[in-house]
């Protein structure tokens, strides 16, 4: 008897390896759009799932940014349901204009997807990313000249977010789709080249035909390593924080931490203050570090979210200063959490 074709089989691996461990009660659902990345990732979990316990099911959200875009849900819905999962919701959005349109998009469709999970019995979400979304988040990282943090791409589990495709490559979901006889939806938006990840994609492709097959594996895989420094980082970071403890703190213990580690020390003891997550970038660390490493009486350092950091008698003191402003200027970023800034569950045909 003849097993699956390769793309199947492959894709049904990542899946069952993804899911080994959890729980065998805890529902699965795919964060499905119809696009082939998630419609290949419906299939195969709805081969997967179940045999190891799981029940299942998909969470299709609309935007409603395009026109015919309630059509566009319903048939990936429609799609779920015939592959055999179980539970299928549409969930539709208001997507906000705070941070630009796919930031906004993407904070309205995590929402969703962890109101709908919790509601659905703390249930795990898989989404559709590929090994070329993640080549992409790395290009784009090295394009603004970001630290490991932000080079280190997606992980393959957030929270209650699994990524079990994070390996393949970006053919093999076409390919599952065209075995199992699914026709996808082709997202307009991933043709427009105003979109900064839709030029990183075609970079991608033309680095492939001038250095060479590889680039994008080499990418994913630098992503890979560089999140296993990155953790050890934060790590050692977290223990330096404590070993601190409350502020005001002397200049001196923070002047001997190793660059590394007082970078990140330096976003947590911010970040406790008040600014967002995300909001601190290297020109604020230069200037924090000035307090440290470059002491010449200056003033007090303006940071987002009405934080403000001050040096007096030796000791550097940190502290909300006023009301929260934050203006994300996109530029000269540092570490970041781990949060991409172009997250391909962004994509509709993810």
């Amino acid at each position: 008897m003849t097993g699956p074709p390769a793309p199947v089989a492959a894709a049904r691996v990542a899946v069952r390896e993804c899911l080994a461990g959890l729980p065998s009660d805890v529902p699965v659902l795919v964060a499905c759009s119809g696009g082939p990345d998630s419609l290949a990732l419906a299939a195969v979990t709805a081969w997967e799932a179940p045999r190891l316990g799981h029940p299942t099911g998909a969470l299709v959200v609309d935007h409603g940014l395009q026109d015919g875009s309630e059509e566009v849900a319903a048939r990936a819905a429609e799609q779920c349901r015939a592959l055999g999962l179980s539970s299928v919701q549409v969930l539709r959005v208001q997507v906000g204009s705070e941070g630009g349109p796919e930031s906004a998009a993407r904070d309205a469709r995590y929402a969703a997807l962890e109101q709908a999970a919790e509601a659905s019995g703390s249930a795990y979400v898989l989404l559709g990313h590929t090994q070329k979304d993640q080549a992409e988040q790395v290009l784009l990282g090295l394009a603004r000249g970001s630290g490991a943090r932000s080079l280190s791409g997606m992980p393959r589990r957030r929270g209650r977010f699994l990524r079990p495709f994070l390996a393949l490559p970006g053919s093999t979901t076409r390919e599952v789709c065209a075995a199992e006889g699914l026709t996808p939806w082709e997202d307009p938006h991933n043709a427009d080249p105003t979109y900064r990840r839709v030029r990183a994609r075609r970079l991608l492709d033309r680095l492939e035909h001038e250095l060479g097959p590889g680039v994008v594996a080499g990418l994913a895989r630098s992503a890979g390593l560089l999140r296993t420094d990155a953790d050890t980082l934060d790590a050692l970071a977290v223990t330096a924080r404590e070993e601190l403890g409350p502020g005001p703190w002397e200049a001196q213990r923070l002047a001997v931490l190793p660059d590394g580690i007082r970078t990140r020390v330096w976003r947590r003891l911010v970040e406790e203050a008040g600014t967002p997550r995300g909001a601190l970038f290297a020109v604020h660390v230069r200037s924090l570090e000035a307090l440290v490493s470059r002491w010449r009486g200056q003033g007090q350092v303006d940071l987002p979210g009405g934080v403000r950091a001050s040096r007096t008698g030796g000791r550097v003191s940190i502290e909300r200063a006023g009301p929260v402003q934050w203006e994300h200027t996109g530029a000269d970023s540092l570490d970041g959490p781990d949060r991409p800034t172009t997250d391909p569950t962004t994509h509709p045909t993810t």
